[in-house]
């Protein structure tokens, strides 16, 4: 283009799809020249949309190809810089602005972050939160039959809405994943998400409860704010631990990578500050032999944004998908016209333009955003505990 592009809009989309809503960000160019970001403070979009309507304010009239500095603005010119709700903010605008610069350049996102190192995305599949014991051992089954070498499993309570006890959990969900390695043999991924859900104790109990070589990873069994708790933990275990989706910086991955507490990055793209941030995480990662495993629960937009990412990082290991669980409805097609789509358990790399994603934005204007709240969950004596 001989002249400057230059933000005349930033518009964000709190709306309802499927089941939960997605936070969309639509920035507009004067040469028409638009892009798509979403972020991944899900629950709180509300908190993100009035972010976005901050920095829209001085943001109105840049030149959307200055990403790196944009970044670096949005995140420094204030003095409560950080926290997830502001990342989760320039996350949506980051992945927006690569999306306009793909466009205006006429080349995918991944030609933007160093080209492509592979064709297909391997994903990851997992057997749904309600699916517990023999049931989900049978979904594992399907999931495989249908291609997919990697598969994630939940534990037992996982559903709840109410009451969760951990350590009535821990033996069941250990007698159903010792089963499943045996049902599905060797050559397979297991893995399980206990959703931050356990104390050290707890975790270590039920990771004394697997048979050797049964997990191939353990995502997110606690907290993740304190470091040294995973660092103890994992002086009482040899399973691979996969955390970081709630991460809203490099600065969070730092201890993590740095120590060598964990061995998958579930990196958010939409939670991590966008693509600037997740590509420097990534390479941090590589040179201390973490892989990524990026978290995935989002719309086709974060899907998208997420694959680019993939194709460009050496240090791959699987993409989250929600396919199997058609009943969220999260990639609606009446919304999202061009998504990415699952070639059996792989997602191809798109060639298209910039992310590669057209949304409805008529349908998205008139689907109204609807509050939504994660469960309230607490122990049997009434004490709160985490969803």
């Amino acid at each position: 283009m001989a002249e400057k592009l230059k933000i005349t809009a930033i518009k964000p989309y709190p709306v309802w799809v499927g089941t939960r809503n997605q936070m969309l960000v639509k920035i507009e160019t004067d040469q028409g020249v638009f892009g798509w970001g979403e972020s991944g403070l899900s629950g709180r979009e509300k908190a993100v949309a009035g972010a976005v309507e901050h920095y829209r304010e001085f943001l109105i009239g840049r030149d959307p190809m200055q990403i790196g500095r944009i970044w670096q603005e949005t995140y420094r010119s204030q003095y409560f810089e950080g926290g997830r709700v502001l990342q989760a903010a320039i996350s949506a605008i980051d992945v927006a602005l690569h999306d306009i610069k793909g466009k205006a350049l006429g080349v995918p996102v991944y030609e933007l972050l160093g080209g492509k190192q592979r064709d297909r995305i391997p994903t990851f599949a997992s057997t749904g939160d309600e699916a517990e014991g023999d049931v989900a051992i049978e979904r594992a089954r399907e999931l495989r039959a249908r291609g997919w070498q990697a598969i994630r499993f939940f534990p037992a309570g996982q559903s709840s809405r109410d009451i969760f006890e951990p350590r009535e959990s821990i033996g069941a969900t250990a007698s159903m994943l010792n089963k499943a390695r045996e049902a599905l043999g060797d050559d397979v991924v297991l893995g399980i998400d206990y959703h931050h859900r356990l104390s050290v104790a707890e975790a270590a109990s039920f990771c004394n409860k697997l048979g050797r070589g049964v997990l191939d990873f353990l995502e997110e069994p606690i907290r993740d704010e304190t470091p040294e708790a995973y660092e103890s933990l994992r002086r009482m275990t040899d399973i691979p631990f996969a955390t970081g989706e709630e991460f809203a910086s490099k600065w969070q991955f730092l201890p993590y990578i740095e120590r060598g507490i964990h061995q998958f990055n579930r990196l958010d793209v939409c939670n991590v500050g966008g693509l600037t941030e997740a590509m420097k995480v990534a390479g941090w990662s590589e040179a201390h032999y973490v892989d990524l495993m990026p978290h995935n629960p989002l719309g086709p937009v974060c899907t998208a944004a997420t694959l680019h990412l993939a194709a460009a990082v050496p240090n791959f290991a699987w993409l989250e998908t929600r396919e199997p669980e058609t009943k969220l409805g999260f990639d609606n097609s009446d919304f999202f016209p061009v998504q990415p789509r699952l070639d059996g358990a792989d997602y191809p790399v798109s060639d298209l333009p910039g992310l590669g994603v057209e949304v409805n934005e008529a349908a998205v204007q008139a689907e109204a955003f609807r509050f939504w709240e994660a469960p309230h969950l607490r122990r049997r004596d009434g004490s709160v505990t985490n969803w």
